[in-house]
């Protein structure tokens, strides 16, 4: 923490800017060691956006702007400087290289946030709001993000533990006045709210929809050869993913490709032909979709609306019909012979659309169907993997601790209290590990 860091804050590549950012106690020194404004006033203003140019010696590297921004006020709760400089790999590289001389080190991974972290702007839960918020990949995901950056998941779990606080206190108050307060008592009043407060918990740990937040819904297009999965693949993204033919088998590898409607991220998958077939290679192909299917949060099967149901059809409905189906009678503009009452004895459960990727008003209605799939709530409590462990370990803690009280053992009762206090305290980061800390900020990048 003492060090003075720097690092690339923009992606690689060529761009427009590029930034070079420098946090730490000799950040503005080193802004005015290489950074010359235009127009030189007679004190350097925080936060106020310079245009200058940055120098190694008498060499000019590049015009750029420089803004100076002193602690508190910046992003780490340091001083910071950055350099805006023109996009491009060598001119960032050649201004970072002038820094690094200056006694200024690399920034490890997430460094900058981590600082922020450390020096109290976030609690841990919003510093990994940060990376969410850089990695969204959808408009739901984003104000998702966003949520959690303003303190969403941080609400909830300090009312939870200052709910717990409270549980804490009457279990004290049950020890240290026994007289007053008797063990039965405490057992009425106090496990029930515990058992509230764990179901709380465990209610905020939706990992589906958090999933969704983080990957878009996954969607198989599943189906016999020739019912139309690669043209409709290529209808939903308005582009030639996949080889269209008549030829059956065409389709031997998984076609992937992403969707956003309003929003929200949709991952279509085109499959193989399902059928038994003795061409090794083609075989391949049919365990991918059969794997692509499984690993869906929703599997599209088509069924040809022109023809008749036939055995490979059948057998596709016989083996799917344990997963999250919706069925697409597909080839609507074509006369129909398979109508959705039939297919509705066969899975009673199953959404039925029907769908031509030749027809507009088809497609907008299957989008829509999508549409509702992927969207989940943007103000979910808990949206990260570790959060929700945390959460539920929290929730078995409080269960072991009603338990305990139920048994008559109040001071025992207190360790599993703690235990579940330490959980919580593990997401907004109050009492958190080294080790935990090098693994949240290892997932960030450098200039972050």
């Amino acid at each position: 923490m003492s060090d003075t860091i720097a690092a690339i804050a923009t992606a690689p590549g060529e761009g427009g800017i590029a930034i070079v950012r420098v946090s730490g106690p000799d950040a503005e020194s080193v802004f005015r060691q290489i950074f010359r404004p235009a127009r030189m006033p007679e004190t350097l203003t925080s936060h106020h956006l310079y245009y200058g140019h940055v120098l190694d010696g008498a060499e000019v590297i590049d015009e750029c702007m420089g803004v100076l921004m002193r602690a508190p006020h910046s992003y780490t709760r340091e001083d910071v400087a950055e350099f805006q400089l023109h996009g491009g790999y060598a001119i960032a590289h050649r201004v970072l290289d002038l820094i690094l001389s200056r006694s200024v080190r690399l920034a490890e991974a997430g460094e900058f946030t981590r600082r922020a972290f450390l020096n109290g702007r976030l609690d841990l839960s919003q510093a990994e709001a940060v990376m969410e918020l850089i990695s969204a990949r959808g408009e739901q995901a984003r104000r998702a993000a966003m949520h959690q950056l303003e303190g969403g998941a941080s609400a909830f779990i300090r009312q939870a533990s200052d709910d717990l606080y409270a549980l804490q206190a009457g279990i004290a108050a049950c020890i240290d006045y026994p007289e007053e307060i008797s063990e039965e008592e405490a057992a009425s009043d106090l496990a029930p709210r515990m058992l509230s407060l764990a179901d709380r918990l465990e209610g905020a740990c939706n990992e589906k929809a958090a999933r969704l937040l983080r990957t878009g819904l996954q969607v198989a297009l599943c189906g016999r050869p020739n019912v139309g999965k690669s043209s409709l693949l290529n209808a939903l993204l308005g582009e030639d993913r996949a080889i269209v033919t008549d030829l059956p088998g065409t389709t031997r590898d998984l076609v992937e490709g992403d969707l956003l409607l309003d929003g929200c991220l949709i991952h279509l998958t085109d499959t193989a032909g399902m059928r038994d077939t003795p061409d090794p290679v083609e075989s391949v192909g049919v365990e991918r979709a059969r794997r692509a299917a499984r690993q869906a949060d929703l599997v599209l099967l088509l069924l040809d609306a022109s023809s008749e149901l036939t055995g490979e059809d059948l057998a596709l409905i016989r083996d799917l019909s344990s997963l999250p189906v919706a069925v697409c009678l597909s080839k609507s503009d074509l006369p129909q012979v398979l109508l959705p009452a039939g297919i509705r004895e066969l899975l009673p459960d199953a959404d039925i659309l029907t769908v031509s990727s030749l027809e507009p008003a088809t497609m907008s209605v299957l989008r829509d169907y999508l549409l509702k799939k992927a969207r989940v709530s943007d103000l979910l409590s808990l949206t990260q993997p570790r959060h929700m462990d945390a959460a539920r370990r929290a929730a078995q803690a409080l269960r072991d601790a009603a338990h305990t009280l139920q048994s008559a053992e109040v001071d025992l009762c207190t360790l599993d209290l703690d235990r579940a206090q330490s959980a919580l305290s593990e997401i907004t980061g109050d009492n958190v590990e080294e080790k935990l800390l090098d693994r949240v900020f290892s997932t960030f990048c450098v200039g972050k």
